[in-house]
């Protein structure tokens, strides 16, 4: 797990450390000493930590004007032991959504598993939002991974799904990603409650 890196080819167009707004300004990274693990595997260092031991997250690209966010996830999500949607939504979300963020793209390619607990926070995370046209949409989930979200009805309060996987978002600017997204959840509202 040490080798697999956030994406980095954006960053000629964010860099959370240089976002005065973001949770993780002023974060300096040593690229030669792992520190972080998910269990007795140690990750690659530039991955952020927001407060679970189990998942790490990077914040890819933010666009204040958009209200965007597009964030990448590696490890086990695990809400059932670590609460982990109470840390991302507490330490990450919040701070942006006080800067006007409101769409959330969470990329899973590394997301290995799911532990689910209740769906109240997801809840919150989406009243906190909806007022303002915002969503919530979690691409390229395994497929074990969003039945498991769904046993928990995580699926009433944001988007995800085979019809969000999208296996060549590298291929795609942050802008043209966010506009696939915004385009997808337009054609495939959230399931009723």
């Amino acid at each position: 797990m040490h080798d697999i890196e956030p994406y980095h080819l954006w960053r000629d167009q964010y860099i959370a450390s240089e976002d005065q707004h973001s949770p993780f300004f002023g974060t300096e990274y040593d690229e030669f000493h792992f520190t972080n693990t998910i269990y007795n595997y140690y990750i690659h260092p530039q991955w952020d930590d927001f407060g679970s031991t189990t998942l790490y997250l990077k914040v890819l690209y933010v666009n204040y004007e958009q209200g965007v966010c597009i964030i990448e996830l590696i490890g086990e999500w695990n809400d059932c032991l670590q609460n982990d949607i109470m840390h991302l939504k507490r330490n990450v979300i919040e701070p942006l959504e006080e800067k006007g963020i409101t769409k959330y793209i969470l990329i899973g390619d590394n997301v290995l598993n799911f532990h689910g607990s209740d769906n109240c926070y997801y809840e919150e995370w989406y009243e906190d939002i909806i007022d303002s046209d915002g969503w919530i949409c979690f691409i390229n989930m395994l497929d074990h991974v969003v039945l498991e979200m769904e046993d928990v009805q995580i699926h009433h309060f944001v988007h995800l799904g085979k019809f969000f996987h999208l296996p060549d978002w590298r291929t795609l600017s942050p802008k043209s990603l966010f506009k696939k997204i915004e385009m997808g959840i337009a054609k495939k509202p959230l399931a009723l409650l």
